[in-house]
């Protein structure tokens, strides 16, 4: 109960920067992703800012001893390029493509445009099950 809290305004905050940022509309983002023709650059803007909220992020990160929430950072630990690291990826941007939204700005919008933003994350959703599945009847 300690950090559902700060969790739940940090999610809240997050979101209402996906919105404020145009991260939700889904005509927005493609039209970012429409390079040659009537390109929107507002998203290049959003990505900026959220490149340099990070770059600072990692280079305060060494210097904790520790979270102000958590026991300890969970930083990713490996740096290889995978088959599969790249598939995700490339599956993602298509995604992202083709629908305008991706898995924060689509859950997000379920409070601006309910409806299709439910069949995307719905969608998405059963995308998530297919590959558990995939991946638990491979193992």
């Amino acid at each position: 109960m300690r950090t559902a809290i700060p969790s739940l305004v940090t999610g809240v905050l997050f979101g209402a920067g996906l919105a404020l940022g145009g991260m939700t509309d889904p005509a927005r983002v493609r039209g970012f992703l429409d390079i040659f023709g009537d390109w929107d650059p507002t998203l290049a803007f959003v990505m900026g800012g959220a490149l340099i909220v990070m770059a600072i992020a990692w280079r305060i990160v060494p210097r904790l001893a520790r979270p102000v929430l958590a026991a300890e950072f969970h930083l990713p630990t490996r740096s290889d390029l995978t088959p599969r690291l790249i598939g995700g990826a490339a599956l993602f941007g298509i995604g992202w493509g083709i629908a305008g939204l991706c898995p924060g700005p689509g859950i997000a919008a379920l409070v601006i445009e309910p409806v299709s933003a439910a069949i995307f994350v719905a969608a998405m959703l059963v995308g998530m099950a297919i590959v558990r599945f995939a991946e638990g009847t491979s193992s």
